[in-house]
């Protein structure tokens, strides 16, 4: 059986066009891109064309902005440290709750280390307030990193305003853009955004595969240190397999990028509210109209997300509960915390993330499957029997339904 993939900002099904273009570099030209002979300086040419077609993708001056590395973590880490290593006067960070554990776990080791860091709260749509991010800058600030949208409700932040905002008051800005490359059009060059984060993996390139852009006359020290690669800024023989590839789904998302806003949208627009009209004591979570257009993030309420996985599995069906990197885990979303969701509607939220790949057909099976997944829940349930419970009376834990309940 075929799988019904919805958990596309968990990572992506690598595009056959991208396959093909990468091919080549594993087994007939594979010289090293450092090499001074022709057979290497032909594999570089390869690396600058995908750098082109990244910055291309991002809107950016120049392509070598772009700086190749693992992946979007990598990124964060390099975009945060690098910035305070290059003004070690300043010790001061300033983030979200909200943000991947890419950033919200090297914040809390560098808080360890010595760095404070603000972390900005958000309103119950997860959108931040400005006036609480003006507050929370001060003179020792070295750099304030905010994502562009999240990963588990598509939630998107004016991050251009807030690019602006934060540049009138001196401080390096940096977004952690991995969801949202490819997904909506953008511009860098444009903004003020000194530093943003990529992933191949998220936008149909393979696994392993980061980069970070960097403004020119932007600061950051470099994090790896060895080799002249990447201008100095990564040191390590590039991945040239992996970088080919990255440039070719970077020039087929920014083909394709219209497509991303009319027959994805359209698809996760069918889904959401064929679930609402389905399903009672549903509620999607996070803003309606600033959102990434293939994401959907449903709570349903007085149910267990994991038991609601674990069934959609047993049809093929693969969705998330969240981010992938905290997979396992039985404690509620972080995000749906922070926008204050209700414990029993937080714990039985379900991620689905949809992609260009993903068909009608698909839709309407999951509209099938579904319902009866959540009425077989919700009869498990003390409160789902009874929709008139006090919900004052619920407390963490209490009363939910778990996978081994099933």
């Amino acid at each position: 059986m075929k799988p019904v993939y919805v958990d596309n900002n968990a990572t992506t099904q690598v595009a056959h066009e991208v396959v093909e273009a990468m091919l080549p570099y594993f087994t007939e030209q594979y010289g090293n891109p450092g090499s001074m002979h022709t057979f290497g300086g032909e594999v570089m040419h390869a690396v600058d064309h995908a750098r082109q077609q990244v910055a291309d993708l991002l809107g950016a001056e120049s392509p070598t902005e772009v700086v190749f590395n693992s992946c979007g973590t990598e990124s964060d880490n390099t975009a945060i440290m690098g910035t305070l290593l290059s003004y070690p006067e300043k010790k001061h960070i300033v983030t979200t709750k909200v943000e991947h554990h890419a950033v919200l776990s090297f914040c809390e080791t560098l808080e360890r280390r010595g760095y404070s860091v603000t972390y900005l709260g958000v309103d119950a749509a997860g959108m931040i307030g400005f006036d609480e991010l003006a507050a929370a800058i001060t003179e020792e600030t070295a750099i304030v990193s905010i994502m562009w949208a999240n990963n588990e409700t598509g939630v998107v932040f004016p991050v251009e305003q807030i690019a602006e905002l934060v540049h009138e008051s001196g401080c390096i800005f940096h977004t952690d853009a991995v969801q949202i490359v490819g997904k909506l059009p953008m511009s860098v060059k444009d903004t003020k955004i000194d530093l943003l984060s990529l992933s191949g993996h998220k936008l149909h390139a393979p696994k392993g595969i980061g980069a970070l852009y960097i403004r020119r006359g932007a600061r950051v020290r470099p994090m790896m240190i060895g080799g002249h690669q990447e201008r100095g800024r990564r040191a390590g023989t590039e991945s040239v397999t992996n970088i080919v590839g990255m440039g070719k789904a970077a020039e087929l998302a920014q083909e394709k990028i219209e497509q991303e806003q009319t027959y994805v949208q359209g698809l996760r627009d069918k889904l959401q509210a064929g679930i609402l009209a389905t399903c009672p004591n549903a509620r999607v979570n996070g803003d309606i109209d600033w959102r990434l257009p293939n994401t959907a993030n449903i709570s349903f309420e007085f149910v267990e997300g994991e038991a609601i996985l674990l069934l959609l599995n047993e049809h093929g069906i693969c969705a998330s509960s969240g981010s992938a990197c905290t997979s396992g885990s039985l404690e509620p979303s972080h995000v749906l915390r922070a926008m204050g969701v209700p414990f029993t509607a937080a714990h039985g939220s379900i991620r689905f993330s949809l992609s260009r790949y993903n068909t009608e057909a698909e839709i309407d099976f999951i509209l099938e499957k579904l319902p009866p997944i959540i009425t077989r829940l919700r009869a498990l349930s003390p409160f789902g029997r009874d929709e008139q419970a006090d919900r004052s009376k619920l407390d963490y834990g209490v009363g939910m339904t778990t996978p081994g309940d099933l």
